[in-house]
């Protein structure tokens, strides 16, 4: 657990040093406060105590820039061969991306824990849904940890940032768009899978508040699966250098 800690360290503190952590939470308040609070279908056109409009907007950007963030964990280390300097340094494959998955996780709870005024302000606003609210900052935890581990079995494909994000892109946009689709154009059994599979299902239920296990299943599945295939191939370059 140790070895992990350090490698999440590491893999946030590079962010910061080399500003892009900076610019990506800039971009995302900017752009979360603007619809939020000024424009559109904002808290003030809506006329209710409610984050809803917030939890919408991050649905969506955080969709974008996840993979912003994720492209270079394993791309960047194939390319300049330091993933074969940590392979021999007795840190396992596991180890090197959960790692890596937990420094992009904190950096997307620090962006998020810099919306908490939102959270204040609208709770001076009105009578709040708190189990809502918290039901949503949990969702988008949980929708930002499984396109985290997208991310990362992208970037672990490649040794290009741009081709593991457009990778990272294109994985996710089934489980954003396509799959919510599918269910609604077909019946039955089929229709009940791919509305199972959509991210937007899942994420509306628990920013209602509804906390359900079938939730919380999909998503961990994901987050699993993910990283089990990013370790795969992690396992497989190694191997084959």
């Amino acid at each position: 657990m140790n070895k992990i800690w350090i490698i999440a360290r590491r893999e946030l503190a590079s962010y910061f040093d080399s500003l892009i952590a900076y610019v990506m939470i800039i971009i995302f308040l900017g752009m979360s406060g603007f619809f939020t609070w000024l424009f559109g279908s904002n808290i003030f056109m809506i006329n209710q105590a409610s984050l809803q409009v917030f939890f919408g907007i991050s649905f969506w950007t955080l969709f974008f820039f996840i993979p912003a963030i994720t492209m270079r964990t394993l791309a960047e280390e194939n390319k300049s061969g330091t993933i074969e300097l940590l392979s021999t340094k007795a840190v396992s494959d596991f180890q090197i991306v959960v790692g890596k998955f937990l420094g992009c996780l904190l950096l997307v709870a620090i962006a998020l824990l810099c919306t908490l005024p939102y959270y204040i302000t609208v709770s001076q606003l009105g009578n709040v849904d708190h189990g809502g609210i918290i039901g949503g900052y949990l969702g988008l935890m949980l929708l930002s940890a499984a396109y985290i581990g997208i991310g990362i079995f992208a970037s672990s494909t490649t040794s290009n940032q741009i081709v593991a994000f457009l990778m990272a892109l294109f994985i996710g946009i089934f489980f954003q768009i396509l799959f919510d689709v599918l269910g609604s154009s077909f019946r039955g059994i089929a229709g009940g899978v791919f509305y199972y599979l959509s991210m937007q299902t899942h994420f509306d239920s628990m920013s209602r508040g509804v906390i359900d296990s079938r939730d919380l299943i999909y998503f961990g599945s994901l987050i699993v699966i993910s990283l089990m295939f990013s370790q795969a191939m992690l396992s497989r370059r190694n191997w084959q250098s």
